[in-house]
């Protein structure tokens, strides 16, 4: 007699290409029956990819017939858009919320911001991802403390997946992680865009309630790139208070705005909105002026998400590689939790109201 439970564990030992997790825990597992000797199951595949569906099938059967190898095994193997479903449609299933951090210009703490926002929602329990797709200028390794160490490849169904370090509570991957800290990074935009592709498709990234993804300054090949390949959730928009940087700013959000990406903005951050001295922790000096964040926010109709001040501990703690959303100084960490907070209600506000954002399409 065949016993459900053991085809269940059995089945256990069969990895979604997409994770790397079991296909059980991974709920790809629908409408199994067991009747006499015979089993039978679908396998609920995200592509239609006909050399994974075999190799699904094959590994199925084997695992199956290892422990019953007189029983009559029936897989269906069935994709989304089968089912219907053509609304989760990417090429992360696994992961709840994409979250993209975009800024006009650089040198605003676009990346500091990514870095912490990543940790501060570790911090509050959520599973979270990190793609450092700044890619001519990587310094998340740096800020993570990961400098020097290379992510782990698999071979998994005939293709290599590369294993996100983790860090911080944060799983993390970026170019900064695989080429040497002062090589160049000299790629033209297609390039850039299958650097980003693989960072995507070819990593097996875990379920994830939030994967950041750090951009590089303006609109270029990587943003749309990024539309292109998952339905991004939403983005937010660093800027300093200054007007120069606002103005840059307000083209960053307006290409996620576009009808044909049409990429709600989840809030605005304003980076280094004044100085506090360690030693005088109740001054402020407004070094950039003031009022950009609030102005860029009221342009799109949406939350000031936070302002973070200039504080040395900020800057030495990135530099140190131990994020200052992840220290216990209840200043320098408390001003991204509440920035985090606001976040999560957008997004949580984003996605009671709005429809899910499907990937955009390249028509030629």
């Amino acid at each position: 007699m065949i016993d459900h439970n053991a085809v269940v564990a059995a089945l256990r030992n069969v990895r979604d290409p997409k994770s790397g997790m079991d296909i059980i825990s991974a709920r790809m597992v629908t409408d199994f029956k067991v009747e006499g000797n015979n089993i039978t199951f679908s396998v609920l595949l995200n592509s239609n990819d006909q050399e994974l569906k075999s190799a699904l099938n094959f590994a199925c059967q084997e695992e199956i017939q290892r422990i019953y190898p007189d029983s009559n095994v029936h897989i269906h193997l069935k994709t989304k858009s089968d089912e219907g479903d053509v609304t989760n449609q990417s090429s992360l299933p696994q992961v709840k919320n994409i979250i993209a951090v975009a800024s006009g210009k650089g040198g605003v703490g676009k990346s500091t911001v990514s870095v912490n926002v990543a940790v501060s929602l570790a911090k509050a329990g959520y599973k979270v991802g990190l793609i450092d797709a700044d890619l001519y200028g990587p310094s998340i390794p740096t800020m993570m403390g990961l400098q020097g160490q290379r992510p782990r490849v698999e071979l998994l169904y005939g293709k290599h997946k590369m294993i996100p370090l983790y860090a911080y509570g944060v799983h993390v991957i970026s170019v900064g992680l695989i080429i040497e800290p002062d090589q160049a990074v000299v790629l033209r935009g297609p390039r850039l865009g299958g650097l980003l592709r693989q960072f995507i498709t070819d990593t097996l990234w875990p379920e994830l309630d939030y994967l950041v993804i750090d951009l590089p300054p303006g609109t270029g090949d990587v943003q749309l790139t990024l539309v292109q390949t998952v339905p991004v959730t939403g983005a937010i928009i660093v800027t300093t208070p200054q007007e120069v940087a606002v103005i840059d700013a307000v083209k960053a959000m307006n290409m996620f705005l576009l009808p044909n990406v049409n990429v709600p903005v989840l809030g605005v951050v304003e980076n280094m909105s004044w100085f506090t001295p360690e030693e005088l922790p109740e001054n402020k000096y407004y070094l950039f002026g003031r009022g950009g964040g609030k102005k860029l926010a009221e342009m799109a109709d949406v939350s000031l998400l936070g302002q973070i001040p200039i504080i040395q501990k900020v800057q030495e703690s990135g530099d140190a590689g131990t994020p200052a959303a992840a220290q216990e100084d209840g200043l320098v960490a408390g001003f991204f939790a509440s920035m985090v907070d606001s976040l999560v209600n957008s997004v949580e506000n984003r996605n009671r109201n709005l429809e899910p954002t499907r990937v955009v399409r390249v028509e030629h």
